[in-house]
């Protein structure tokens, strides 16, 4: 048959045996593997073993033993419960909290302040448009350690407690931070928050549901109504069903310094502030840049279609170009978490401060220095496993 082919040709020919000679190409990148692995394994035993023989004859402390020592270690601010009579150990996950909580926060307000600002540079606002390049530029020249000792320097100047400056009522600007007002935390708080997380997972499940059932027979489901249910709702009956409790918090000058409401430092701010607007640089170009790689067509098929820019900037530009920001976004992200190390210039006590100043106190320098590698390793991995999936969720999908 002419059209026909034999199936016997269509077979795999079966894999050739390895041969143990030098001129089988597999033999080699066998060979070379162990050589290559081999060698690693024995230059990290070198210096492990050199290590260990050097520590002892210093006879220098080593081991894990510390971390329940009593720390005697004072601490500014802290998340959970501390006091200096707890454990090295206790004083460490407060250093990695207060990572977390700048990190994590200045992860939101730099995409946030970033996105604006990049939407900003292609704006045909000619003010609106230098002032965002002019900003652009002059924050990524400059060093982010200069930028946080000037914010640090620029808030420790600002008059005291008695003079401090008040925008509005209840806030309060002073060399001593920012007084924020707000309410007593009590338990029906803490339910009302776990139903509105959970609400928010709700909400995420019927939008997947919606969606399928709309693939299925045509029907759109509108998904704010139980959206606002689940989100707002949920919490709010909650909150009435324990009481409705609500006391205000409002700061106060009681003596030399307030009291009440929320306590910012001013280390904390400094910190904030300048891995917020140095970081928003960067994230303004790669927005720039992804919103560019959008085909033109795209803006003009939407503008025949009579859709303001607004829309057709949230609707159909920004989604296409997410695709083109999160890989870079993904380092932005990473780099705010590590360059939140430099808190240690202005005085914040994040997890490299307290644990060099646990590695002074006790001599355990390599598990000290081991103790920030694996927290910052640890948080940066999570960044980049989320991102990533993240980035897998929003790719085309090739037939």
């Amino acid at each position: 048959m002419s059209g026909a082919t034999d199936p016997r040709l269509l077979r795999k020919a079966p894999p050739k045996p390895i041969r143990l000679s030098w001129a089988d190409e597999r033999f080699r990148n066998i060979i070379w593997q162990v050589l290559v692995v081999g060698g690693v394994f024995s230059v990290i035993y070198w210096l492990w073993s050199n290590t260990s023989y050097n520590l002892q004859v210093r006879r220098i402390a080593t081991g894990w033993d510390f971390l329940w020592r009593e720390a005697g270690l004072p601490i500014g601010e802290s998340l959970i419960e501390y006091d200096p009579s707890m454990s090295y150990f206790r004083a460490l996950q407060v250093g990695v909290l207060n990572t977390l909580k700048v990190a994590l926060i200045g992860i939101v307000l730099a995409t946030i302040l970033g996105t604006l600002l990049g939407i900003a540079r292609l704006s045909k606002n000619w003010m609106l448009n230098k002032f965002a390049a002019a900003y652009v530029e002059i924050v990524r020249d400059l060093p982010l350690l200069l930028q946080l000792l000037f914010w640090y320097a620029l808030l420790q100047g600002l008059p005291g407690p008695r003079q401090a400056l008040n925008p509005m009522d209840g806030v309060f600007l002073s060399n001593r931070g920012l007084k924020l007002p707000f309410f007593v935390w009590e338990s029906a708080h803490s339910w009302a928050l776990l139903t509105m997380v959970a609400g928010v997972v709700a909400t995420v499940l019927y939008r997947r549901w919606a969606r399928a059932a709309q693939a299925r027979d045509g029907q759109a489901r509108a998904v704010w109504p139980a959206a606002v249910a689940f989100i707002l709702g949920a919490p709010i009956a909650v909150w009435v069903a324990m009481g409705a409790p609500f006391t205000p918090d409002v700061p106060a000058l009681r003596g030399f310094n307030f009291r009440g409401g929320i306590d910012v430092s001013p280390e904390f701010f400094a910190l904030l502030l300048g891995l917020t607007l140095y970081t928003a640089g960067f994230i303004a170009e790669i927005v720039r840049a992804g919103i560019q790689a959008v085909n033109q067509g795209q803006w003009e098929a939407a503008e025949a279609l009579g859709l303001p820019r607004g829309r057709v900037m949230s609707l159909i530009v920004l989604p296409q170009a997410l695709r083109v920001i999160i890989p870079p976004m993904t380092s932005q992200f990473l780099n705010i978490t590590k360059n939140s190390s430099l808190a240690v210039a202005i005085g914040y006590q994040d997890i490299v401060s307290i644990a060099n100043t646990t590695l002074n106190q006790t001599g355990q320098a390599i598990e000290g220095i081991a103790i920030i590698m694996l927290v910052y390793l640890t948080i940066s991995l999570s960044i980049s496993l989320f991102m990533n999936w993240y980035n897998k969720r929003i790719a085309l999908v090739e037939r």
